[in-house]
Order: structure tokens, then C-alpha cells, then sequence
């Protein structure tokens, strides 16, 4: 096997074992071999709803979700894609829209959903509000507990995110967390979900390629 074949299947393996851990804590959990298929179960959920909400996840842009949706009739609810003042409206339509598409920076070995949520949205918008929520990650995702978790959304997310944004952050200056005291430091909220909250509509997409960062 290559180092690319290799590294693949581990993915896979990390992430079937975290599907079935995600299912016992109440999530409908699945895998998907790769981003096509991932991009077929995503559409098909957005062929039920009227209203979408786009949570600034890259793994779901990156499946061009949003662009495959266009002229199509339905609300699609994204504050990427807004002029500033627009973004607080969109934000507010995601927390009620029918479906909620957005990725997660962990998923752990026992099922918990681990996420930088930069001003607090994400996680009221997963558990709450909308009629479903999708949430999709690639393998490269998959950590063995919350601490490492944390670990991986300081030291590869949040450096990584901040670099996209274009943020003067200390991160994006040396491609290592610093605990800075930035007014645009990103790492300020962390959400953790360890089972599927009451009333909720969760399903995790676990895919077998890296998707996002």
C-alpha cells in the first residue's frame, strides 16, 4: 500500500468506529467512503427543505452545496455570503430555518462533537432551532477525546481559520497557537456536545477523505 492508501485507511477506520460511538449517544451517524457521496446525502436533505442555513463551514463549501441550491426557490440563509450588515439577520434565520448545514472541527472516539464556535451561534443553531441539522466532517477529524480535541482546534483549526479570515492574529503570523490577547483572537467559545440534545434533529456525516480543515 502507498502512504497515501495507508493514511486513507486509517481514516476510514478512526471514522466508522466514531460513527458507531456517535449512534449510541442518540446522533443518526454515517459514513460515506468519500466527498461525492457525502455531496449526494447533503443535497438530498436540502431537497426537503424550503429554508437552508450555511454555518461557515469549509467542508460543506468545498461540496458546493450552496452553489448547486442557487435559483432553485429555496432560502438559503449563508452570513459568508452577506454584505456586513446583513450578517446578524442571517445569523438569526439560521437559528429557525428548516435545515442547518455546517461542519465540526472534533469528533471524538466516544461521539462527543467538539467545535470552535467563535461567537456562540453554531451550537444554539445545532441543538435548537432549526428542523435538522446536518453536520458533516472529514476523517481527519476524528480525535480520541475532548482534550485532544481542544488540542487540535488550537493547534490546526483556529491558526488555519484565522489565516482564511485574514485575521492579524499572533496564529497567523507563526502557524502556532500563542493564547494571544488579540481583539480578533478566534478561540474564545468552545461548544461540546456529548449526546444529542432533546427535540434535536442531528445527523453527522463522517466522510473517509480529509474535508476542511
Amino acid at each position: 500500500m502507498s502512504r497515501v492508501e495507508i493514511g486513507l485507511w486509517q481514516l476510514e477506520a478512526r471514522a466508522k468506529r466514531c460513527v458507531e460511538a456517535l449512534r449510541k449517544n442518540g446522533f443518526d451517524a454515517a459514513f460515506y467512503p468519500g466527498a461525492e457521496s457525502v455531496r449526494t446525502r447533503v443535497l438530498a436533505e436540502c431537497e426537503k427543505a424550503g429554508s437552508i442555513g450555511f454555518g461557515g463551514s469549509l467542508s460543506v463549501r468545498e461540496l458546493g452545496i450552496f452553489e448547486a441550491l442557487e435559483g432553485k426557490g429555496k432560502t438559503l440563509l449563508d452570513h459568508g455570503r452577506v454584505p456586513p450588515e446583513q450578517k446578524a439577520a442571517a445569523r438569526i434565520g439560521q437559528l429557525t430555518c428548516d435545515l442547518f448545514l455546517t461542519g465540526t472541527n472534533a469528533v471524538t472516539l466516544d461521539g462527543c462533537l467538539v467545535n470552535l464556535d467563535m461567537i456562540g451561534n453554531r451550537i444554539n443553531a445545532m441543538a435548537f432551532g432549526p428542523g435538522k441539522t446536518v453536520v458533516v466532517a472529514g476523517g481527519q477529524k476524528v480525535v480520541a477525546d475532548v482534550s485532544e480535541a481542544i488540542r487540535r482546534i488550537k493547534a490546526t483549526a483556529a491558526p488555519r481559520n484565522a489565516k482564511r479570515l485574514q485575521l492579524s492574529t499572533p496564529c497567523v503570523s507563526s502557524g502556532f497557537c500563542q493564547d494571544c490577547d488579540s481583539p480578533q483572537r478566534i478561540c474564545r467559545v468552545y461548544s461540546i456536545i456529548e449526546r444529542k440534545p432533546a427535540h434535536s434533529d442531528i445527523s453527522v456525516l463522517l466522510c473517509g477523505e480529509p474535508m476542511g480543515l
